[in-house]
């Protein structure tokens, strides 16, 4: 279990410091990659998945609870077994130790993001940009559909890896960041696309608690769509995908 623990640990702390990263990049000010837009932010989450997954082999590589709960709904092995790594089996308590691993390393992440940019967070910006670094937001604020846009998102997102599971040609990381790439160009626009829980919560808890000049709300009355939505699209997905397979 600390293997695994340690594992999703690195493997999310990785994937949020290189996508907050990116964000940072384009939304501060005075950065190398300001107001470079919409398609670097998409391919630069693309290649933290890519990161990420490379990171976390040896847990299976989630990084991401909506992946966990989607494969414990469909009756999965958790940590994809093979000679060199053994299965895990779906039971609770090991879900629980891969969405804590991953709410930790979504956080660590955040925080060295943060320290990687601090002295442009230190710049006059919008305390709404500063939070676009860390989380997710809507372009339009309308909860339900919001709720339903990260939904579709997070469906697509596990159905089709769990889809991947079944080709000959033993698709891996570059796939996966293929298909983040994809979901964010196709579906990102409405919410940002968090389609992951913990991408979304721990960077949203390092933005309340670090010394961030002028930064603003959090938003918290928000945060409970890029929690839950992509919860109960990682279940469907991982019960339609039983029902497929």
């Amino acid at each position: 279990m600390l293997d695994i623990f340690f594992s999703e640990v690195m493997g999310t702390a990785m994937l949020t410091l290189l996508g907050c990263g990116v964000v940072a990049n384009v939304v501060l000010p005075r950065n190398k990659g300001f107001n470079s837009g919409w398609i670097v932010i998409t391919f630069g989450w693309g290649l933290a998945v890519f990161a990420g997954v490379f990171v976390a082999y040896r847990s299976g590589a989630h990084i991401n609870p909506a992946v966990t709960l989607g494969l414990w709904a469909n009756g999965a092995d958790l940590r994809g077994g093979t000679e060199e790594i053994a299965a895990v089996a779906a039971e609770l308590g090991t879900v629980l130790v891969y969405i804590a691993g991953e709410l930790v390393g979504a956080f660590l992440g955040a925080v060295l993001a943060w320290a990687a940019y601090r002295q442009h967070f230190q710049e006059e910006a919008d305390p709404g940009t500063k939070l676009a670094v860390f989380s997710t937001g809507p372009a339009i604020r309308s909860y339900g559909w919001n709720f339903v846009t990260e939904v579709i998102g997070t469906f697509v997102l596990v159905f089709v890896i769990l889809m991947f599971g079944n080709t000959p040609s033993e698709l891996g990381p570059l796939a996966v960041a293929l298909l983040v790439v994809g979901i964010g160009l196709s579906l990102g626009g409405p919410t940002g696309y968090a389609i992951n829980p913990a991408r979304d919560l721990g960077p949203r808890i390092a933005h309340a608690i670090l010394p961030i000049r002028g930064k603003g709300s959090s938003d918290w009355g928000y945060s409970w769509v890029p929690i839950l939505g992509p919860i109960v699209g990682g279940v469907l997905a991982g019960l339609s995908a039983a029902a497929v397979l």
